[in-house]
C-alpha cells in the first residue's frame, strides 16, 4: 500500500475512534458531575485522534502493534482528558489498555515474559508508594494505568515512558505554576500518556542509542 494511502487510511480510523470514544467521555464526565464536551472539543475528539494514528502508523507501518497502539492512543488521550478535568481515570479504559496488551503478548508468545514483567515493573513501585503516602504521592488510577502500560509495551518501553512521562509532568507542572503564582494539583494520567506513546513509537531506538552510548 502506498504510504499517503497508509497514513490516509490510518486517520480516518483514528477520526472514528476518536468519536467513538465521545460518549463514553461524556458517560464518565456526566457521573463525576462535571459538563459534557462542548462542540469545539468534540471536533478535538476526531481531529487529535486522527492525528495519532495517523502518526502511528507512518512510523510503524501496517501491522498489528500499529492497530493495538492506535486503539490504545485513543482510550489513552480520552483518560487523559477525563484525569484532567475530573482527577479520576476511569477503571474502563485501564481495562480495555490491559486486553489490548494481552493481544499484543499473544503476537508475541516468545517474549511473553517481557511482558508479564512490565505489567508490575513499574506499577508494584507505584502500589507501595500509594500505600505509604496513602494516596497523597500517587493516585489509584494511575497505578492500574501503568500496570495496564505495562502488559502493552513490555517492561523496557513502559520504564522508558514513565521516565518521559514524570519529566514532561514535572516541567508543565512547575511552567503552570510559576505563570499563575498558584499552586496546581497534578493529574499525572495526561503526562504518563504522553510518555508511554511516545516510548511505544521511538523508544526502542532511543534505548538502542542508550545502550550504545554506554558502549552495549
Amino acid at each position: 500500500m502506498h504510504p499517503a494511502l497508509l497514513i490516509c487510511g490510518a486517520a480516518l480510523c483514528g477520526a472514528g475512534a476518536g468519536a467513538a470514544s465521545i460518549p463514553f467521555v461524556n458517560r464518565c464526565l456526566i457521573k463525576l458531575e462535571k459538563n459534557k464536551l462542548s462542540p469545539r472539543a468534540c471536533a478535538v475528539f476526531i481531529c487529535l485522534p486522527a492525528l495519532l494514528w495517523a502518526v502511528t502508523f507512518a512510523v510503524l507501518g501496517w501491522s498489528a502493534n500499529a492497530i493495538l497502539l492506535g486503539l490504545a492512543a485513543a482510550a489513552l488521550f480520552s483518560l487523559s482528558w477525563i484525569d484532567w478535568c475530573t482527577y479520576e481515570i476511569p477503571f474502563g479504559y485501564n481495562v480495555f489498555i490491559f486486553a489490548l496488551g494481552v493481544l499484543a503478548l499473544a503476537f508475541d508468545l516468545p517474549h511473553w515474559y517481557e511482558y508479564v514483567i512490565g505489567f508490575f515493573a513499574i506499577s508494584l513501585p507505584l502500589l507501595l508508594l500509594f500505600y505509604l503516602s496513602k494516596g497523597a504521592a500517587i493516585g489509584g488510577g494511575d497505578v492500574k494505568l501503568m500496570a495496564a502500560c505495562g502488559m502493552l509495551l513490555g517492561w523496557k518501553l513502559v520504564l522508558l515512558g514513565f521516565v518521559l512521562g514524570c519529566i514532561i509532568g514535572s516541567v508543565v507542572h512547575l511552567v503552570r505554576m510559576k505563570a499563575s503564582g498558584e499552586k496546581h494539583v497534578l493529574a499525572m494520567g495526561p503526562y504518563l500518556s504522553i510518555g508511554v506513546f511516545l516510548s511505544a513509537l521511538f523508544g526502542n531506538a532511543v534505548i538502542s542509542w542508550y545502550l550504545s552510548m554506554l558502549g552495549f
